[in-house]
């Protein structure tokens, strides 16, 4: 069971406030930046405060947990340890032999898609021998290919990425105190005039369009259609277990709001006017245009955890 007085309370800030240290963008995103760094250092000096060689980390969809995972595992490098990410969806089974939902279409979010038993086994001769063999998933496909993959940290430390990661069925093999519990999530939300207007969900929702748009080749009617089976899958299947985490990650960037707003305007339009979503896109075109418009490219780092999201 993780730490039950780790809770970081959502922050609320008034766009006007924002909108004032968006006069300067440059000093504002290096705060921003430096912010998370910082973070990252402490999640980094928890890890290594204790015994854990297996860090599981998770956090709702566009959470920024995939990048975050790395950016630890080279802080953890930088600090002279050996340490490496390993993704659960690499532990996916063959499609065939996933469960079914009651249409009869595989549940791709139930923890039972994955080979919990051979989770267990790699975890454990992780945490024993610092080295493990690992499944190579074919997503094309949906089977595993033939083969594996060899992990090899020695005393360091295994990053475990993936949404099932705080479900206790993946790590109940492991030694007490062998495993360190991360929860990704975004602390920041936006009042205009005193009432919340922009909730972390809509944030999330803003980075998935943008980058289902720009990398993945969606459009914004599959992106729209997939979102409330997303959020249900984050309630039954991770929020359910935020309470097994040893520490909350905020993963938000006061600036990040100012440099999606043009991505998002320019979104505008992109669904027919007869569409279901159409109304859902002008709210949050809507939203986004309360913010003063900041240019990623003159002022965020290539190296930004944003970048996962806006390239």
């Amino acid at each position: 069971m993780g730490n039950t007085e780790i809770w970081i309370p959502k922050r609320l800030v008034e766009t006007g406030l924002l909108n004032l240290a968006a006069a300067a963008p440059e000093t504002l995103a290096a705060y921003c930046e430096q912010e998370y760094a910082a973070r990252i250092a402490d999640a980094v000096a928890q890890i290594e405060a204790g015994d854990a060689h297996v860090v599981m980390l998770t956090g709702p969809s566009a959470s920024g947990k995939t990048t975050t995972a790395h950016k630890i595992a080279d802080r953890i490098i930088a600090d002279g340890r050996r340490s490496v990410v390993v993704s659960l969806d690499n532990f996916y089974k063959d499609v065939r032999d996933y469960p079914r939902l009651p249409d009869g279409t595989p549940d791709y979010e139930s923890a039972d898609a994955l080979d919990i038993a051979e989770i267990n086994r790699c975890l454990l001769s992780l945490v024993e021998t610092g080295r493990a063999e690992i499944p190579d998933f074919d997503f094309n496909r949906e089977q595993r290919r033939q083969g594996v993959i060899p992990i090899e940290v020695g005393d360091g430390v295994v990053i475990v990425e993936g949404i099932h990661a705080l479900n206790p069925r993946l790590t109940a093999l492991l030694p007490e105190g062998s495993a360190f519990k991360i929860y990704t999530s975004m602390r920041e939300e936006y009042s205009y005039h005193g009432r919340r207007v922009v909730a972390t969900r809509d944030i999330r929702l803003a980075r998935r369009m943008v980058r289902d748009h720009k990398f993945r080749g969606h459009s914004l009617e599959k992106t729209f259609s997939m979102w409330p089976a997303v959020c249900e899958g984050e309630e039954k299947n991770i929020k359910v277990f935020k309470p097994e985490a040893d520490m909350i990650l905020d993963t938000s960037f006061s600036y990040e709001v100012c440099c999606l707003a043009p991505f998002v305007a320019g979104l505008r339009g992109g669904l027919a006017p007869d569409s279901p979503y159409a109304p859902r896109l002008e709210e949050l075109c809507a939203l986004f245009a309360l913010f003063t418009p900041v240019n990623e490219a003159s002022y965020m780092p290539r190296d930004s955890m944003l970048r996962e999201f806006i390239g």
